[in-house]
């Protein structure tokens, strides 16, 4: 997979791509990362890629000569063919204004094959590129950052530790905070009280078993995958109730689901 990021600060993505998985995937070509200079692609001296806005209001607006020059230079389809179903292709423009990024989003992307990341800077970026370039408009957070070049890196991670071959245990991606199939096996055996993804991950422990008084809980060494299997469900629950309420939708869990939700939330107002 090939991602394409356009931005003002090349030099920005030096770090973030050159360490961990990212590094390993690239250097085995299992995805491929270009960073373009938008200020290439100016034809100024003064390599300029911003002008005031029209209206008056503080700021600078980021043009969108210079971004469609970049893509069109790329060789990527038009916007009318990236909009199609089953297309391969995306241009993404990062953005406060943008729809929240999401894990199943992060799910679609990863079955593309190219990806372009639009850094969005200054004040914004002239709305004609996410009308007419852009496919998508996308936000990691509510929340404003100085330009988009975190939240490129954020994607840029975040999809591709879900292409084949990234991870040395491509099924640890199943099991994660907010896939679709949190809790829902355990030792490949399906969970079918389970009607529910999304959920956050259920807590890990390692080696040793006791450290400074505090004990791993005992049912992770009792060799009973049912009983395992309940108690992480159990767990994931607890932690989405208690750090993202919203997540849980009760009328898609199964029975056992809503009954253990039932039971903390009357812990909860117990307590």
């Amino acid at each position: 997979m090939r991602f394409d990021i356009i931005t003002i600060f090349p030099g920005f993505f030096e770090g973030p791509l050159d360490y961990g998985v990212l590094r390993r995937a690239r250097e085995q070509k299992v995805v491929e990362v270009s960073v373009q200079d938008l200020r290439a692609f100016t034809h100024d001296r003064h390599q300029t890629v911003d002008d005031r806005p029209f209206g008056g209001g503080e700021g600078m607006v980021l043009k969108p000569q210079p971004i469609l020059e970049c893509i069109e230079s790329m060789g990527i389809s038009s916007r009318e063919e990236r909009l199609r179903p089953h297309t391969k292709e995306s241009v993404i423009l990062l953005s406060a204004q943008g729809r929240l990024f999401h894990q199943r989003e992060a799910e679609e992307l990863a079955r593309l094959d190219r990806v372009v990341l639009i850094c969005g800077r200054y004040e914004g970026v002239d709305e004609r590129v996410n009308e007419y370039i852009a496919d998508r408009e996308i936000s990691v957070g509510d929340f404003v950052l100085s330009g988009g070049e975190l939240g490129a890196a954020i994607i840029v991670d975040a999809v591709s530790r879900l292409i084949p071959g990234v991870l040395g245990n491509e099924a640890s991606t199943r099991q994660e905070s907010f896939s679709s199939t949190v809790g829902a096996a355990q030792d490949g055996v399906p969970d079918s009280t389970c009607g529910s993804g999304g959920l956050l991950d259920y807590p890990h422990y390692t080696r040793p078993a006791e450290f400074r008084g505090w004990t791993v809980p005992e049912v992770l060494s009792s060799g009973n995958h049912e009983e395992i299997r309940r108690w992480r469900r159990r767990k994931a629950l607890e932690k989405t109730l208690r750090n993202r309420p919203e997540l849980l939708k009760l009328e898609s869990l199964g029975p056992e689901d809503r009954q253990v939700v039932e039971e903390l939330q009357q812990n909860q107002r117990g307590s």
